[in-house]
């Protein structure tokens, strides 16, 4: 293990370049700014705070764990300090998060629903959440009230109509003659793509792009189309299970792939770098310039937030690996800190959903390197679509004979906003109404409509890759402080929460694994803390972590942590080693994630410290069946 240690300092120190730090350098105190800002300046001079920063580092971590509640442990949900005074204590913690103030305001002005219906959304990460006021730019003018006439939101929200902002059309033919040709797109269409591709840091001359039904779509295009049969391996780096690598694997097998995974040490979930390397590197040095296959590489854990170093796509490269790149799991402004300049991936894909407007929900990008394109194989494939602007929508509906039957099909959803116990809500037959009278001019397919359809994008690159950066490092770190405090009373120290994965440290991602267990040290089911979750207006996710490897010394705790996954559905009841790991809760914070939001996750947790609370809730869930429950 020290020998791989070392040899992974050793690849370090033959890339000089400052680049191969992990994401989001930009600490609080300044000290250790992101290695991408000044790439232009002299590598002599980047190269200099970089024992400043491995100490600023160290004092964020420790200065977290010094202010967050020095020597206290919480036993009751009633002796939780309150809201106010916990984020008095966080703002002396962390003193630069008011520095983010304007991250507040873009959530008051275009996200003010959020406090309407007093709800938390920690169940998507990135640009994943619609802006309110883009759905008021579908509406009417008497709903029109996020503009510059009218800054301050009212009393109360307005109804929202769900009107599309565009739909979506499946394109036929294959993944490697839409990349090397394209097709007809709308201007509409043609707009968007450079818009994300200016997001994203992606050179048109260097990268062809399709859009994708969903992040599942498109794994399974690349799978289906790259050479498995002459590029053998398919190797992943995934500590928790999902659906996108699943189907991606199953089409590889499909075509001649052997499909390997890295693991991960327990308990820290550490990525396991000697068998990963062995994986890597190829012992046949006189085969050194043939490809050995694909490899796929997430550059951080969407569910347990850990990061993993640059340093393996280099690695892969070297010894003959294409390199798929998922970046779904990224911050909004994490891909200014890859750099596609130092770092060009053979396949990138990415996911917006909710970003360009409520319906559809969103869809997915496929970069493919066009030097790499001409690798595949023209495969029958299918997932790849267009997008249609609003105003062809509409314009099929008010020129169609069949005018009134598609007007309801487009209208098939009412809008509805909760205030407490109030709803508001407009009725199939009014917005049938409003389709039916709308002009052609007020949806012209104009540059202006077009970017406001990308606010999302917009708000996010002006705040930036350190502001974005260094809220969610703030919120994260406090959040995963506060659960360890939570201990039952009566015992000799037994914790309510365990956390999967990193916990306090300045590097780690804005996501979180974690389950809580009752007084007896028993784990509660991770979809019933989900459940009453969303019973408190809070969103939860769950997931199962994998590929998990335990040394001697931990084969007792293995006995007891690993479980089983579910498979009967899937009709699948063998043994299967994949089927082993952990259920977990997760969270996941995304860029307009406040405070008010964690402290409310935190304090819905401490409810389980009561006994009584846990015993009612479980007996409630098991009596109405674990597998259609809906907690009311």
């Amino acid at each position: 293990m020290r020998k791989d240690q070392r040899s992974m300092k050793e690849e370090s120190k033959k890339m000089q370049s400052p680049c191969l730090e992990e994401v989001s350098q930009g600490c609080l105190h300044g000290c250790c700014p992101s290695p991408f800002l000044n790439q232009h300046e002299p590598q002599t001079k980047a190269s200099k705070p970089r024992n400043s920063s491995a100490a600023c580092r160290r004092d964020f971590a420790s200065k977290t764990t010094s202010s967050i509640f020095p020597n206290t442990q919480f036993t009751n949900h009633e002796s939780l300090p309150s809201m106010q005074d916990s984020f008095a204590e966080f703002t002396k913690a962390y003193p630069q998060y008011s520095d983010t103030y304007r991250v507040d305001q873009i959530r008051s002005r275009e996200y003010y629903h959020l406090s309407f219906s007093d709800h938390t959304c920690l169940d998507y990460l990135g640009i994943g959440l619609f802006s309110y006021s883009q759905l008021q730019k579908q509406e009417c003018p008497k709903y029109r009230i996020a503009s510059s006439s009218f800054p301050v939101p009212p009393e109360s929200p307005p109804p929202v109509l769900d009107i599309p902002f565009f739909g979506v059309s499946y394109k036929p033919g294959n993944l490697k003659t839409q990349l090397l040709h394209g097709g007809v797109a709308s201007e509409f269409e043609s707009v968007i793509r450079k818009r994300i591709m200016s997001f994203l840091n992606i050179s048109e001359n260097d990268y062809s792009m399709v859009f994708t039904a969903n992040k599942t779509s498109a794994f399974k295009l690349v799978a289906e189309s790259y050479p498995f049969q002459s590029n053998r391996k398919l190797l992943t780096v995934y500590d928790y299970e999902s659906e996108a690598i699943e189907a991606m694997s199953n089409s590889s097998e499909k075509n001649g792939a052997k499909v390997m995974s890295a693991e991960f040490s327990w308990p820290r979930l550490r990525l396991q770098s000697s068998k990963l390397r062995n994986m890597l590197v190829s012992k046949e040095k006189k085969k050194k310039k043939k490809r050995r296959g694909l490899f796929v590489f997430p550059l951080h854990s969407r569910m347990t937030g850990a990061r993993y170093p640059y340093l393996w796509m280099s690695i892969a490269e070297e010894n003959g690996w294409h390199v798929l790149i998922d970046s779904c799991a990224l911050g909004p402004k994490d891909m200014d800190s890859f750099g596609l300049s130092l770092f060009r991936p053979d396949f990138l894909i990415c996911s917006f959903y909710k970003v360009f407007g409520e319906n559809p929900s969103g869809f997915a990008c496929l970069f493919a390197k066009k030097s790499t394109i001409p690798v595949l194989e023209t495969s029958s494939t299918s997932g790849i679509i267009g997008l249609i602007p609003s105003q062809k929508l509409f314009r099929a509906v008010t020129e169609s004979p069949g005018t009134d039957t598609e007007v309801e099909n487009l209208a098939s959803q009412s809008g509805r906003i909760e205030k407490g116990k109030t709803t508001y809500e407009i009725q199939h037959a009014e917005i049938v109404e409003k389709l039916k009278g709308i002009e052609m001019s007020e949806v012209s397919e104009s540059d202006k409509g077009i970017e406001m359809e990308c606010r999302g994008l917009d708000e996010v690159d002006s705040l930036g890759l350190v502001t974005i950066s260094n809220r969610a490092r703030c919120l994260i770190n406090w959040l995963v402080s506060a659960l360890l405090k939570l201990q039952h009373p009566n015992t000799n120290g037994t914790p309510l929460v365990r956390i999967y994965g990193p916990k306090v440290k300045f590097d780690r991602g804005p996501a979180i694994a974690f389950n809580v267990f009752d007084w007896k040290g028993e784990k509660i089911e991770p979809v019933l803390v989900q459940k009453l979750a969303d019973r408190s207006n809070i969103s939860l996710s769950y997931g199962f972590l994998h590929h998990i490897w335990f040394a001697d010394k931990y084969q007792e705790e293995k006995e007891k942590v690993i479980e089983r996954r579910n498979n009967e559905a899937d009709g699948n009841k063998g043994k299967d080693k994949s089927d082993m790991g952990i259920a977990v809760v997760t969270a996941a914070l995304g860029f307009l994630a406040n405070f008010q939001d964690i402290y409310k996750l935190w304090a819905f947790i401490a409810q389980f410290l009561d006994a009584d609370f846990v015993e009612k809730e479980r007996w409630r869930y098991t009596s109405l069946n674990q597998k259609t429950i809906e907690v009311l």
